[in-house]
């Protein structure tokens, strides 16, 4: 989390620069760096049920695990510079940043044995959401932009079952794709909308029990948000 900090502070520092030296020479107002403050949203990630097995006692059994949504507001900072590419087109580049957590929802492993099935719950929520994306934009007229996204969206899946195994946190990536619409509301401020919609790559998944049970399974997922907030373009 730390190397992504230092790159974003070192990117913003490069989006300064780039803007001080194109200001005077702009024919299009979108073009350029802006930096930018998801007020309002939801989010919600979608956990993906998954097969694995539980291995006690030298024997191995099959077992299966579910979650559900973590769903909740959303907010996130964000930064990018757009490139002027031809009448009324942008390419821009861009990265988000989530902070916090998401609100902790419930999970649920069931082992299936010859005594019967063994069922252990737990929480979980998402940390640390962060995002990389390429934004080709049409540009409306002077005061409208519309734009679409497709990048890599990381996270941290922080999982917790007292009394069977201690907090887990894993690393998960994969795709995340985009729409949006921003506005010039006065000056250089503008208000903008966007949803985004990201799948993670599945990643195996192993945990110690307390009992000193091993179990593997995999962590795969879903997730979406709705964000609105205000900006200014450099």
């Amino acid at each position: 989390m730390k190397v992504f900090q230092f790159s974003l502070i070192a990117s913003i520092v490069s989006l300064l620069c780039l803007a001080n030296a194109n200001a005077q020479s702009k024919a299009n107002p979108w073009e350029g760096a802006y930096g930018q403050v998801g007020l309002i949203g939801y989010e919600s990630y979608i956990p993906k049920g998954a097969s694995g097995t539980t291995t006690a006692g030298g024997i191995t059994y099959p077992n299966t695990s579910t979650a559900n949504h973590a769903n909740g507001p959303a907010a996130n900072i964000g930064i990018g510079y757009n490139f002027d590419i031809g009448k009324n087109y942008l390419l821009g580049i861009g990265a988000a940043l989530y902070p916090g957590h998401s609100r902790s929802a419930s999970s649920t492993l069931v082992t299936t044995t010859p005594a019967g099935a063994s069922v252990k719950t737990g929480t979980y929520d998402v940390s640390n959401l962060f995002s990389f994306s390429i934004l080709p934009g049409y540009v409306i007229d002077e005061t409208r932009l519309v734009y679409a996204k497709i990048g890599y969206a990381g996270s941290t899946i922080n999982a917790n079952s007292p009394g069977n195994y201690p907090q887990q946190s894993n690393r998960v990536n994969g795709t995340v794709y985009g729409i949006g619409y921003k506005q010039f509301i006065t000056g250089s401020i503008y208000a903008f909308g966007e949803g985004n919609y990201a799948v993670n790559r599945a990643k195996a998944v192993t945990v110690l029990t307390d009992s000193g049970a091993t179990v593997k399974s995999t962590a795969d997922a879903t997730g979406y948000d709705i964000i609105f907030g205000v900006g200014y373009h450099f």
